[in-house]
């Protein structure tokens, strides 16, 4: 399934139905009145948050969406039926904007957080509502109100506890197969990863959480080198990173200190949040060469072979001190 994260829909609620000019005309009953009845109200277009759902697909192909209109009064006072409202679910993780506006309308978060993006009009008013005792026959209604329209951006922030973040071919698709049931691409070039995976990491019954592969940063990936500016937002909710280095390679330091100051440039916040530097692929004779140099910079590392499966509870057990330590407040 293709992975779309950012889209722009417009959305228009309902009008209100018209209200109604009628009078009463029954037998025996000599100026029976004003009996116009007043107009139903419009549909409203309302966003719902759903975890069946893991992209936003379904806005990519359809981008006009409108909620039925309310219909109008009849005589005898009946009201005419409201427009039935639209309901249109998302992905949790949803962040909603008014592109005419640039304002932040919700961020819908858990299963069934909804918000209502464009409200629907209201009914016209039919003669009856007119009457007094100095108007006893009006001829006037009001025409229904018209629904509201708006664009909106639709973006998606994953929700996963743990980040995985690196320059292409760290090995990030590689642990999250091991660790999880998540099954990205792995293959021995840079760049596999077109759009981020989710997989549940189960310590045992009672301790999982969720982690999230990250495409490839590269130098420049703040100002929208490469596919890292793309889904850097990704990482935004997430409360520890996994900072992944390939040892196998002679300038892993300098890849680090890349990462570093392309997350900085991205947001402020996410560079302050928990991180934890592991070292990859130390199964490889290169790897070793540079064992000592990554473990005097990066005393508190881990080291770790997702691909014969060398330091992974190690990892996983500090992934989950450091999550409790961010859940209770602690630094």
């Amino acid at each position: 399934m293709k992975f779309i994260d950012q889209v722009i829909i417009e959305v228009r609620a309902g009008n209100g139905g018209a209200g109604c000019i009628a009078f009463r005309r029954e037998k025996y009953v000599p100026r029976g009145g004003p009996a116009g009845g007043d107009g139903g109200s419009g549909g409203s277009v309302i966003l719902v948050a759903s975890r069946r759902l893991k992209t936003l697909i379904d806005f990519h192909y359809k981008h006009h969406f409108v909620a039925s209109n309310g219909r109008p009064g009849s005589s005898k006072c009946k009201t005419g039926k409201s427009g039935k409202d639209l309901i249109l679910a998302v992905p949790c993780g949803t962040v909603v904007w008014d592109v005419s506006g640039k304002e932040l309308l919700a961020d819908l978060v858990k299963e069934g957080d909804s918000v209502l993006v464009a409200r629907g009009g209201k009914g016209g008013k039919g003669n009856a509502a007119f009457k007094s005792s100095t108007r006893q026959s009006p001829r006037l209604a009001t025409p229904g109100e018209l629904g509201e329209s708006r664009r909106l951006r639709l973006e998606l922030k994953l929700i996963a506890e743990v980040g995985l973040l690196g320059y292409p071919n760290a090995g990030k698709s590689t642990l999250l197969r091991a660790v999880s049931d998540a099954r990205p691409k792995v293959a021995a070039y840079p760049f596999t990863t077109l759009y981020p995976h989710l997989g549940v990491v189960r310590l045992d019954e009672e301790r999982q959480f969720i982690m999230a592969d990250i495409p490839g940063l590269i130098e420049g990936a703040a100002a929208g080198c490469g596919l890292g500016y793309a889904f850097l937002r990704h990482v935004e909710r997430t409360k520890v990173l996994v900072h992944l280095i390939d040892l196998s390679v002679s300038d892993f330091l300098s890849r680090y200190g890349i990462i570093r100051k392309e997350i900085a440039a991205y947001s402020k916040k996410l560079i302050d949040k928990p991180e934890i530097v592991v070292g990859t692929k130390i199964d490889l004779p290169e790897s070793q060469e540079n064992l000592e140099v990554f473990c005097r910079y990066f005393p508190d590392g881990c080291i770790i072979s997702a691909l014969e499966r060398i330091g992974l509870r190690e990892l996983l057990e500090i992934i989950w001190q450091k999550l409790n330590q961010n859940n209770t407040g602690k630094k």
